[in-house]
């Protein structure tokens, strides 16, 4: 098998993984990040969605050999040891999550999001959020998170693309 170094939440990893392994597998079988979650397995659902260099990706669509050399960032790399990430700490105050599997992806596509536009609109959340489903239907709770977090970041901003506190 072949090996493939990329860096997951800021460290480089060597993985002896088909070249066809998704990442999303790579991620929980191979290094034991499990806050990823298998969704659907055709990039529709969005509970697999970690960053690819700063940009929200759909984990079961990727292959590994496709991220060689990239930074990686899982729902694991969003805070900053003890200190959450501004989501994070949104989605404990607004109560967002009931079942949960979906909140890690839907999380990462916000701080893309975040990353990107200091203050969305709701058609900016709308659109960045569309794809990333929840059953049990928060979106209102998972809007208000993220304006929340958005007001929250002037104190501390975790940047995807550039692996720091902002």
């Amino acid at each position: 098998m072949p090996a493939y170094k990329i860096t997951v939440n800021g460290e480089v990893k060597t993985l002896e993984v088909e070249p066809d392994m998704p990442l999303l597998w790579a991620l929980r079988d191979v290094l034991g990040l499990v806050g990823t979650k298998f969704g659907c397995g055709i990039a529709q659902c969005g509970a697999c969605t970690v960053h690819v260099n700063g940009n929200a990706v759909r984990s079961c669509s990727v292959r590994v050999a496709d991220v060689v050399g990239q930074s990686i960032i899982t729902i694991e790399g969003l805070a900053q040891g003890q200190q959450l990430h501004v989501l994070q700490q949104a989605w404990i105050d607004e109560d967002v999550a009931q079942c949960g599997y979906c909140q890690a992806g839907q999380i990462m596509s916000a701080a893309a999001l975040l990353a990107r536009e200091d203050n969305p609109t709701d058609e900016d959340i709308d659109n960045a959020m569309a794809g990333n489903y929840c059953r049990c239907g928060t979106y209102n709770r998972i809007r208000s998170a993220i304006h929340s977090a958005a007001k929250m970041r002037t104190a501390t901003f975790y940047n995807a693309a550039t692996e720091e506190l902002v």
